[in-house]
């Protein structure tokens, strides 16, 4: 069992530990001995070669830049990591619904920076986004030709039920001459365009494009352009489910080169062509009003554009962007929140997480929170960041880290009154980057506060089981007992689609806390005696039973010890929330199959007696059955006495990986050393898999024969 670290309480989470032995693990049989020898780079195709870094041969994220490129494009099979393996989570109300949404755009520096290292980068205080439980819709914008939005974005949307756009944009006398070239040309090209933005957002699992042309178009290519986007709405419809194509407002409908910040006459058949449009920002309340009139039932389809850095006559930006959002929802209209990365680019990294949850807070009066509607739901509150890496509450790997692919379900994070206040943790975590603090005030007279930390609308299913684990701190943590809450209604009284104010819950329950785990829990629990002899009384594993219910409200329950007449200050650190359909629970999990290595590329170095090792791991596993995978070296061993030390060497969220500059011992002459790798995956609900179940791969190396340097 693992020591207990940093005081977490509730219960732990099994892995071996460093030295023990994986047993039998699953995978292909011990690689055969192959002699390494020293090579420069790979060299890639063309068309290879922009899904790795030339100088380390890290996979990254890429983008097309003009028509040629786009209409070259083909799927390859060095294309496998930056396919999405995140499904779209379903949430409610569903984006069909007539209700307002929120849509954010996305436009830092140009994009692709560091969120285009697929596996992730040591970048220190990077920027995140984290508020999804407030939006509906993601876009990633740049301005180059064929913006593919870097897939850790696409991962961490759809995890948190948002689905993501891609940009498709011209502009300047460049994108004139590429408007002539596939609009002005007839629908044979456009229609080539068309095909291929559609198998694009099919192949690499983004949800669909915002269609940003801001060049004059001559009376051709304008005569064309609602033909194009009918054609690019019905073949994204068609090949990504719930597929959006989206119009900025710029072009008119003679060709013109005027934002109108409104929907009118003049740009209404372009909205009627797709499926919504993105209202300029330069708008005032009589351009709401008209839009709202002629939009009628769509109104839903209009997001009208705040640009957050406040560039032009608008109403509101900064911190001010509230203004925008009351006139918006006045009139019924979608908002699209342009660059909110302003909070980063302009007050800073250092406070940027406590600006930013300032930011969305002053927004949340006019962003209503969507609703969770499928389990298991289990979250250690990760923001895909950090400045160590955790495991089971200890340091697992320090330094900074940062990819959006690791971030975990986020919980809503709120500030009542000054009273009550969530935030990110950085300095603690239990798994990940960081762990929910939760801060607020029990009031005089008051035994108990109640902080909501998801939403629910869906059928509760006959058990649950849920998992807490938590601490407090201060100097007075043990006058108080953390708890979990949840309410229900009726099933009669809620349905999907819900777009009306929902009913107060009629069913506030305390799940029962359990003296023993279930069986299929134990194993969840098994490392846990240490723990428990700290803090016997510590909830671990809960039980709820429901009948003919929905689900509502998760919320923490913070209560104090003894009644005082006078408010009390409190902080909990959350490490970790689950929430699992007890009858999920038992399912074996599948086992890593066909574990192998590709791509190899041997370096000297770091020092005379080390080679530097790089590859490319494959391996085959159920689609949606593992949250992500960790791939960890056991260690080389060129002697049988020698000790193993494992080392995690990232985490996957597809089945590959690519190994980059991974330090091994050089061969002595007539030697062979064995290098062992394993991949374990982890599950949607973070139960732990035997590692009878991981993959295995051995790779046996030596020196060239020959090779006397």
């Amino acid at each position: 069992a693992h020591p207990v670290a940093r005081g977490w309480r509730g219960g732990d989470r099994t892995r071996p530990g460093p030295g023990e032995a994986p047993g039998a693990l699953g995978g292909p049989e011990p690689g055969r001995g192959r002699a390494w020898r020293r090579a420069p780079p790979p060299r890639f195709s063309p068309a290879a070669a922009r899904h790795f870094d030339t100088g380390t041969t890290e996979p990254v994220s890429f983008f097309l830049s003009g028509l040629e490129e786009l209409l070259a494009w083909q799927p390859d099979a060095n294309d496998d990591f930056n396919v999405a393996t995140v499904p779209l989570a379903q949430r409610q109300p569903p984006l069909s619904s007539r209700r307002p949404r929120t849509l954010v755009c996305h436009d830092m520096r140009g994009g692709y920076l560091e969120d285009r290292f697929i596996q992730g980068s040591a970048t220190r205080n990077p920027y995140v986004f984290y508020h999804w439980r407030h939006i509906d819709i993601f876009v990633y914008f740049s301005h180059h030709t064929v913006t593919i939005p870097p897939v850790c974005w696409t991962n961490a949307a759809h995890r948190n039920g948002v689905p993501v756009l891609g940009t498709f944009i011209t502009e300047w006398t460049g994108g004139e001459k590429v408007c002539e070239a596939f609009l002005a040309a007839g629908a044979e090209a456009y229609g080539a365009v068309s095909d291929q933005l559609a198998r694009i957002a099919q192949h690499y699992r983004f949800d669909g494009w915002l269609i940003n042309i801001e060049n004059t178009l001559s009376a051709v290519a304008v005569e064309n352009l609602s033909p194009f986007l009918r054609r690019l709405t019905a073949q994204v419809h068609s090949a990504v489910p719930g597929g959006l194509v989206i119009w900025y407002d710029s072009v008119l409908e003679n060709g013109a080169l005027r934002w109108q910040n409104e929907l009118n006459e003049q740009n209404r058949v372009f909205f009627d062509a797709c499926d919504g449009l993105f209202v300029n920002y330069n708008w005032k309340e009589e351009h709401l009003e008209r839009t709202r009139r002629l939009a009628g039932q769509r109104h839903a389809d209009v997001y009208v554009g705040v640009d957050v850095f406040a560039r032009g006559d608008v109403v509101g930006g900064g911190f001010d962007s509230h203004k925008s959002l009351s006139l918006i929802r006045k009139h019924s209209l979608s908002a699209a929140i342009f660059a909110p990365g302003w909070v980063y680019e302009h007050l800073g990294a250092e406070n940027f997480l406590q600006n930013e949850n300032k930011f969305w807070g002053l927004l949340a009066d006019y962003l209503p929170t969507h609703r969770i509607c499928t389990l298991p739901l289990a979250t250690s509150f990760s923001l895909g960041m950090g400045t160590s890496r955790f495991l089971t509450g200890k340091e697992e790997e320090p330094g900074p880290w940062y990819n959006l692919s690791a971030q975990e379900i986020q919980p809503l994070y709120t500030e009542s009154e000054g009273q009550l206040l969530t935030s990110c943790c950085l300095q603690d975590a239990w798994c990940g980057g960081s762990s929910l603090r939760v801060q607020g005030t029990i009031p005089a007279g008051e035994e108990r506060v109640a902080i909501r930390l998801f939403s629910f609308q869906m059928q509760a299913p006959p058990k649950l089981f849920l998992n807490l684990l938590y601490k407090m701190e201060g100097p007075h943590r043990d006058e108080f007992t953390v708890a979990l809450e949840l309410t229900t209604w009726d099933s009669d009284t809620c349905h999907e689609g819900h777009i009306t104010p929902l009913p107060e819950p009629h069913g506030r329950h305390h799940p029962r806390l359990l003296p023993a785990p279930p069986p299929g829990l134990s194993a969840l629990l098994a490392a846990s005696s240490a723990l428990c002899q700290l803090c016997p009384s510590a909830p671990r594993c809960y039980e709820l039973e429901l009948q003919g219910c929905m689900l509502r409200d998760l919320s923490l329950l913070v209560s104090r010890q003894q009644s005082s007449p006078q408010e009390t200050r409190f902080t909990c650190l959350l490490g970790e929330v689950r929430v699992l359909d007890a009858a999920s629970v038992a399912a074996s999990p599948p086992q890593v199959q066909s574990l192998t290595a590709s791509q190899l590329w041997w370096q000297e170095g770091p020092d005379a007696q080390q080679l530097s090792l790089s590859l490319t791991l494959r391996w085959d596993f159920p689609p949606g059955r593992a949250n992500h995978f960790r791939v960890l070296s056991l260690g080389t061993r060129c002697r049988r006495d020698e000790p193993q030390q494992p080392q995690l060497l990232g985490l996957a969220h597809a089945c590959l990986f690519r190994v980059v500059g991974l330090a091994v011992p050089r061969p002595a002459a007539g030697q062979s050393c064995q290098l062992e790798l394993l991949v374990e995956p982890v599950q949607p609900n973070e139960l732990p898999v035997d590692p009878d179940r991981w993959g295995r791969l051995v790779l046996v190396y030596s020196e060239p024969a020959g090779d006397s340097s």
